[in-house]
């Protein structure tokens, strides 16, 4: 079994309370709240914590994989404008980044980026924190781990990109259906 085999299984058996949310960031702190709001569907929420003025952060590709994982099980009535708004967020996150692709290096698997050297320490207080983010380069957005945050935010949509086009075809209203054709478009483009 390769690594690209191992690291499959494990993000398919990885289950979203073996995520360390409260030690990844968000634009306004850490991500604790993202497990309850992607139960609850919370996708305006979820899309303020994943992708803020075109940056997404390290909590971007574990949300995506959560929210995408099951999405070829959905029927088409169970997709929301507001879910797929969630998905755009990111897509023009990437777009923005889509330039420099070519020269960057992304960690080897997506569950590496759950090694302790890119984790927020376990229990700090909001000024801690504060203190952090003040460093010349914060705990995980270091040039590496950051790439890796959009590079595999950019894999994982982009693997749904067939479940995108089933919901696509099946779509009858035109609200979503125009949704998902912008979003299909753009996951085409990259």
């Amino acid at each position: 079994m390769d690594n690209h085999e191992i690291n499959t299984i494990l993000i398919h058996s990885l289950q979203i309370t073996d995520v360390p949310w409260h030690r990844l960031t968000t634009p306004y702190g850490r991500g604790t709240e993202l497990p309850q709001l992607i139960s609850d569907g919370k996708y305006d929420d979820i899309a303020n914590l994943i992708e803020h003025q075109g940056t997404l952060w390290q909590v971007t590709p574990w949300a995506l994989l959560f929210l995408l994982r099951n999405i070829h099980a959905r029927k088409v009535n169970d997709i929301t404008l507001d879910e797929l708004e969630c998905y755009h967020a990111v897509i023009e996150a990437l777009d923005m980044e889509n330039a420099q692709a070519d020269s960057q290096k992304s960690v080897e698997s997506l569950t590496m980026l759950l090694d302790e050297k890119y984790l927020w320490p376990e229990d700090t207080d909001p000024e801690e924190d504060e203190l952090e983010w003040e460093e010349e380069e914060a705990r995980g957005y270091d040039p590496v781990a950051f790439w890796s945050y959009y590079d595999y935010s950019y894999r994982l949509l982009k693997r749904a990109l067939p479940d995108f086009e089933s919901m696509l075809q099946h779509s009858s209203d035109p609200d979503i259906s125009d949704a998902l054709l912008e979003l299909v478009q753009e996951l085409r483009k990259f």
